[in-house]
């Protein structure tokens, strides 16, 4: 059987994301999407934090726990800029700008992950 690659809110039945690169190495979760002249998805697990130094866009980010539950957004998060959050969540998405608002995803929202 077929599985998609995509990121999908289920507690509003949208598609966040037909396709995402996973990130799993140091070096590839650093540079994140410093130096992409596109906006793509990308997905990693980092704690606490990220930022968008060098970026030359701005991006969306979704902050998910171990259950897929969304624990933190940020929409249209600008170059030069740290995001933090509180909660224990570690799982990151950046997305293109303005998917969060296409998506209606908002906070406590579950999310299914074809990893």
């Amino acid at each position: 059987m077929y599985n998609e690659i995509m990121i999908k809110n289920i507690s509003k039945n949208t598609i966040i994301s037909m396709d995402f690169n996973l990130l799993k190495d140091f070096w590839n979760k650093s540079k994140g999407l410093i130096n992409s002249n596109i906006p793509k998805t990308i997905v990693f697990y980092t704690r606490f934090g990220i930022h968008t130094f060098g970026m030359k866009y701005p991006i969306d980010v979704i902050v998910a726990d171990k259950k897929f539950k969304v624990i933190a957004i940020s929409e249209s998060l600008k170059p030069n800029r740290i995001f933090l959050w509180k909660k224990k969540g570690n799982l990151v998405i950046e997305l293109e700008k303005d998917v969060i608002l296409k998506t209606q995803t908002e906070i406590n929202d579950f999310l299914e992950l074809n990893l």
